[in-house]
């Protein structure tokens, strides 16, 4: 039987959180150092962590270090990744590495020491339900208070003027793949559940990766590096045409700026639509150091005048799969070009399937009378990132990852989550509690943007000269 959780306070927060990802992390450590922000962040896990089944030895995250939390937004931040450093005594180690992308594991244990000092965070906190209430003119946040093992401990209710989701995704196994996942037998597991059963899979006599992005070619080269040469027995297959590199060109990367974020909100649906899936190799393609070091590896294994025993083929979609027996999987295969069809029996399968955003509509079905949806359902975002209401509500919902339809590649980019929590601190204070550039790209994605035009310079701040003797 649960109880009331902990007493709230009587008056109105200013925010709620409702999940604590890097997201929401980066909102609470900017959040922080403003005193008149009473704010509060809830997470259902006891504690953070960020893909911990993708936490493979040598894997880097994508962006520069510089994409921390707070240091887009603010340099000066204690929570910065460099200040982490320098708490921990490693800032001139890292300065001799010469590492300007980071181990996920790193990045990882950065997130989880900002998240042990900020005060305002309530993990082993699920919320149940968001509500407008139209008589006091603040949203109500049920939520449930778990214990330890994850069991409802007590029940509670906050109030809130402004709510901010950073919920994060979820795995996403293809339609023809689910009834074999959560079958006994063979091991089918999900990329991120991948360490917790990287024995078990490298035990396997055959595997196979599905999935021909970052993740796929992670787990693809650690299976390799671990596998007996001339008897790798490995198969990865993947959707796309190739397994092609992430576009990183310097041009190529301001499409994860402000400035393109605004040029793409501007756009017609349609035309969002469209781009989001033509832009795939901005955001799901492979690091081409995970490339080279996949070749490497193969490369190295024919030195003997053999050829490793693996099979990397793109263009591949399963249409159907199923057991066979209790030791094996059948995965039927089409190739998306040629058409053809074949069989592949394999002992274990990982699905690099990616993520898809985690659904609003549980958390927010209280507020479905209020919300407005574009033509195909989804919530309309406005340009600082809140939820378009009706307007008798009078307080606000921000999302954090949740908008890559209404603002483009850059909503799960972490390079954008700094700017994106100061913006959304700035639209909630009233005032510009973190300036934020005017210009960040050199590319004008439009004719008629009016930003293209040079900024005006700041004025530098004049320094006292030192007076000698």
């Amino acid at each position: 039987m649960t109880t009331p959780a902990r007493h709230e306070p009587t008056s109105p927060r200013d925010l709620v959180g409702i999940g604590i990802g890097p997201c929401n992390l980066s909102l609470a450590a900017l959040a922080h150092p403003l005193a008149e922000l009473d704010a509060v962040f809830y997470e259902q896990r006891p504690g953070f962590d960020w893909h911990p089944g993708l936490l493979i030895d040598g894997a880097t995250i994508q962006v520069p270090f510089l994409a921390d939390l707070v240091t887009l937004a603010d340099p000066t931040s204690p929570w910065s990744f460099l200040n982490y450093l320098r708490n921990r005594e490693r800032l001139f180690p890292f300065y001799f590495a010469e590492h300007f992308h980071i181990q996920r594991a790193e990045y990882d244990a950065y997130c989880r020491w900002v998240a042990q000092s900020l005060p305002g965070l309530r993990f082993g906190h699920q919320v149940d339900a968001v509500r407008w209430n139209p008589e006091r003119d603040v949203f109500e946040v049920d939520f449930t208070q778990l214990d330890a093992d994850g069991e409802a401990e007590a029940l509670g209710r906050t109030h809130t003027r402004n709510i901010v989701l950073g919920v994060g995704t979820v795995p996403h196994v293809p339609d023809p793949l689910k009834p074999l996942v959560d079958a006994p037998g063979v091991p089918v597991v999900h990329a991120a559940d991948y360490l917790a059963h990287r024995d078990t899979v490298l035990a396997a006599g055959h595997v196979t990766v599905v999935g021909s992005g970052q993740s796929g070619a992670e787990i693809f080269l650690d299976l390799l590096r671990h596998r007996a040469p001339g008897r790798e027995k490995l198969h990865w297959i993947g959707r796309s045409e190739a397994f092609a590199p992430m576009e990183y060109s310097k041009l190529g990367l301001e499409h994860f700026t402000p400035d393109y974020t605004r040029y793409f909100h501007a756009l017609a649906e349609p035309v969002r639509d469209r781009l989001v899936a033509a832009q795939w190799q901005l955001h799901k393609g492979i690091d081409a150091g995970t490339l080279a070091a996949i070749h490497d590896e193969l490369y190295r294994r024919t030195l003997d005048g053999g050829w490793p025993d693996t099979v990397l083929t793109p263009g591949v979609q399963v249409r159907t799969a199923g057991r066979i027996a209790t030791t094996k999987v059948e995965l039927h295969l089409e190739h998306l070009q040629q058409g053809s069809r074949s069989r592949l029996t394999t002992d274990a399968v990982v699905l690099a399937t990616g993520y898809r955003e985690r659904s609003l509509d549980r958390i927010l079905a209280g507020l479905d009378p209020y919300m407005r949806r574009d033509g195909s359902e989804r919530p309309r975002i406005d340009e600082e990132f809140r939820l378009v209401l009706d307007p008798s509500v009078t307080g606000s919902i921000h999302v954090q990852n949740a908008e890559l339809h209404t603002h483009g590649v850059g909503a799960p980019d972490l390079g954008l989550a700094a700017w994106r929590s100061a913006t959304i601190l700035n639209t909630l204070t009233g005032k510009e509690t973190y300036p934020l550039p005017t210009r960040t790209a050199f590319t004008s994605f439009g004719l008629d943007d009016a930003r293209a035009r040079v900024p005006k310079a700041r004025p530098v701040r004049q320094l006292t000269p030192l007076v000698d003797g």
